[in-house]
């Protein structure tokens, strides 16, 4: 069984407008076209700070420039999943959640990317939302956070 790690690094950017709190989120597009919304976030690449990444990816996602104002936490998942001819990999993604302030830029939808659509979502409409896991936990994260970094 092969072993992968990624480490990746997301944003999580709430605001109010007209007394709503709102959350953006990304559509992500998985490899077989299934489609849930999460953080605007992804992969680092070698070599690169997990701060440039989460400013990095917010861009690319959803068209806005951020800064980076807390480490919220970090959350470890391991998983194993199955790939061509009967093998497995023994998944462990590290995924680095940060608070971001947006500070400038405009709404835009990904092209050529992992995901296809960025919006604003009322955060108390999240828990009707086809998404990852990860969007949960950042919420978490942000509400409560927790000394540790850890979500419950």
């Amino acid at each position: 069984m092969s072993r992968q790690l990624r480490v990746a690094a997301y944003a999580i950017c709430v605001r109010e407008v007209g007394g709503v709190v709102e959350i953006l989120l990304a559509r992500w597009v998985s490899p077989d076209g299934a489609k849930q919304w999460t953080l605007p976030g992804g992969g680092m690449h070698h070599g690169e700070d997990p701060i440039a990444t989460a400013v990095r990816e917010v861009e690319e996602e959803t068209g806005y420039t951020v800064e980076v104002v807390e480490l919220l936490g970090i959350n470890s998942v391991n998983h194993r999943y199955p790939r061509a001819g009967n093998e497995f990999v023994d998944f462990h993604g590290l995924r680095i959640v940060y608070e971001g302030r947006i500070t400038a830029g405009e709404l835009r939808h990904e092209t050529n990317g992992s995901t296809d659509l960025a919006a604003w979502h009322p955060i108390d409409d999240v828990a009707h939302l086809d998404r990852v896991d990860l969007v949960d936990i950042g919420i978490e994260l942000w509400r409560t956070r927790p000394s540790d970094g850890r979500a419950c």
